[in-house]
């Protein structure tokens, strides 16, 4: 008979890794998205970038930097925005060089939906919280993402 080996409890996640936390919850809430805005037809990324195209008028960088994405990522998800009819690249009027990103009728309709489903989704995973707890949650991300915007 073979020998079995001892039943050995696993090892506890490193909750006292602030970093592994976020990751993890941001991981987790990013799945929730990502499921729930299927069934609207866009992504995560696809909807940050066009609720923050529309407001105001913003070139590629100054989106891309807005909401935290490199070149590449910005230009493969703006390539799948306007070939879904969400999006437009326009000449700036200021520097035609640069691009400025248009919202599409199309697209602001698929934000206004992807908008209910990101704020529903949200309301599920922090209603794990007291009301008390979603608050300082919420300010205390604005302030580490954020340092020079949020409030204090």
């Amino acid at each position: 008979m073979p020998v079995s080996a001892p039943l050995r409890r696993p090892p506890a996640p490193p909750v006292a890794d602030l970093g592994w936390l976020l990751a993890r919850a941001s991981h987790a809430l990013s799945d929730e998205l990502t499921g729930a805005l299927e069934a609207v037809g866009i992504s995560p990324r696809g909807q940050c970038l066009l609720a923050t195209a529309m407001t105001g008028e913003f070139t590629q960088t100054e989106l891309a930097q807005a909401i935290g994405l490199d070149k590449t990522t910005m230009v493969v998800t703006l390539d799948h925005l306007e070939l879904a009819g969400l999006a437009l690249r326009r000449p700036s009027p200021i520097d035609r060089r640069v691009r400025v990103i248009e919202v599409t009728e199309a697209g602001k309709r698929k934000v206004a939906e992807g908008k209910a489903v990101v704020e529903r989704v949200q309301a599920e995973v922090l209603e794990k919280l007291p009301a008390s707890e979603r608050r300082a949650l919420r300010s205390a991300l604005e302030r580490l993402a954020c340092p020079g915007n949020a409030p204090v």
